[in-house]
């Protein structure tokens, strides 16, 4: 690639797990209009839920998630303890008849470290879910997973709790790299945790990369991913890292000078992609791999690709309930954030009431918008024409944005055949800019988002 097509497109862009992204979400969105919202979902209604973690046992530099150190398990407790609550919460406002008809396709725990929960805790989360909400018999458990916080016990309580899934954060190997993002995991931790998984019957494995960290190398992306392919992971997600300590405080204790800059990236991200390509694995939208066999590999090819706040998936389900602090659902009317405050999320689920604090509603056009642009982030490919009918919206005021497409056109980066979009190979790591053309939220400059590459 050109190092001045590099210097061009690699800029601020939203990774657009939503649209409208999380910087327009707004405090005009409160429990009211959650509950309305809650209220509308017809009974057939299929839910996706998310429960987030706001805790880890140690805090890693790089991390852009919301989450704080737990000097004890004290407050792990009364977090559980809360959790379950809105558990119950949620599903008392959900009963039709006395029953709860929404079925569950599919659960997630993020955070933070979902593996600083102790293992009765976790049972007791999955068990308060499947006694308040209805489990599809082939529903999806995933856990988000620290390897240095993922002991035999847990794994043996999420194995007979019916976790499908797990996500194991490995980021990079190279001790350097580990000491300078305050995260010292040696290759034979994690090895250890994901044969722990595999032997209770947790067979459905994700590996989590990083590329762009301090004093990172492309040598070492390539010796990580060599590694990491011994273990034969279902799926790779390769991000690259988001220098954002104005938002991030942790983040200001790496030196920017220890950075790699915009071409070292571009490096480390074509290096990780031609690894995975050759080893087999199928290339998803712009940062996650899936051999050709796993559920991801195989929405690709059936065209049910979606994509949310846990980036790309096969959950199909359209309507998604976060549950926790910073829990953000998704629903057809728009999205509710919950407080990211602990201590305020657990004042408001006490009393009784939900926790959302900001979000926003969506228009028709939103919505025809974000089809546009998941489609794009998904498949490459979008029928603009096509969406617009969809959603009953004016193409014309869709394809005003076409010309914004132009340079990227020009580049080789995209091709537009009328109203269909296609972004090319080469334009892959870029198609965030592609999808940006049609962001009638984004400001041109915008220093709150991360690097297009």
């Amino acid at each position: 690639m050109p190092t001045e097509l590099i210097a061009k497109y690699d800029t601020r862009i939203p990774r657009y797990t939503s649209y409208p992204t999380a910087p327009h979400f707004h405090a005009g969105i409160t429990p009211t209009d959650f509950r309305a919202w809650l209220d509308a979902l017809p009974p057939t209604q299929e839910l996706s839920l998310y429960l987030h973690v706001p805790y880890c046992e140690s805090l890693c530099w790089f991390c852009g998630c919301h989450t704080r150190g737990a000097p004890s398990y004290a407050p792990v407790t009364s977090y559980v303890e809360t959790l379950k609550r809105e558990i119950a919460l949620v599903a008392r406002r959900l009963e039709r008849d006395g029953s709860a008809p929404h079925p569950v396709r599919h659960v997630h725990f993020g955070g933070g470290s979902p593996s600083i929960l102790a293992a009765a805790d976790f049972a007791d989360l999955i068990a308060a879910l499947r006694r308040d909400f209805r489990f599809r018999d082939d529903a999806a458990i995933a856990v988000e997973l620290d390897p240095r916080t993922t002991h035999a016990d847990l794994i043996a309580a999420m194995a007979g709790a019916g976790v499908t899934r797990a996500s194991v954060g490995v980021q990079d190997l190279t001790p350097k790299v580990q000491k300078a993002i305050h995260r010292i995991q040696p290759f034979a931790m994690v090895e250890r945790t994901i044969r722990g998984l595999r032997d209770a019957g947790i067979g459905h494995i994700n590996v989590d990369l990083m590329y762009g960290l301090p004093h990172q190398t492309e040598a070492d992306v390539r010796e990580t991913i060599r590694r990491v392919l011994e273990l034969a992971p279902d799926r790779l997600a390769v991000f690259g890292y988001a220098h954002v300590p104005w938002m991030r405080k942790l983040q200001n204790l790496i030196p920017e000078d220890t950075l790699p800059g915009a071409e070292a990236r571009w490096a480390q991200a074509m290096a990780a992609r031609q690894m995975l390509l050759e080893n087999g694995y199928v290339a998803i939208g712009f940062d996650h791999y899936a051999h050709p066999d796993d559920d991801l590999a195989r929405a690709l090819a059936d065209g049910t690709l979606n994509r949310n706040f846990q980036g790309y998936t096969s959950d199909t389900a359209t309507a998604l309930i976060g549950m926790g602090a910073s829990g953000i659902s998704e629903l057809p009317q728009g999205y509710a954030v919950n407080d990211g405050d602990i201590a305020a999320y657990a004042e408001s689920i006490a009393a009784g009431e939900f926790a959302t604090r900001r979000g926003i509603a969506v228009s028709v056009e939103d919505k025809a918008r974000r089809a546009i642009i998941e489609r794009l982030m998904c498949d490459l490919r979008v029928d603009v024409a096509a969406t617009a009918a969809l959603h009953g919206v004016d193409v014309d005021g869709l394809r005003a944005d076409y010309e914004r497409l132009r340079e990227m056109e020009t580049d080789g980066l995209l091709v537009r055949d009328g109203d269909v979009v296609r972004v090319t190979e080469n334009g892959r790591p870029f198609v965030r800019s592609a999808c940006a053309a049609f962001d009638r939220y984004l400001v041109a400059g915008e220093q709150r988002h991360s690097r297009a590459v």
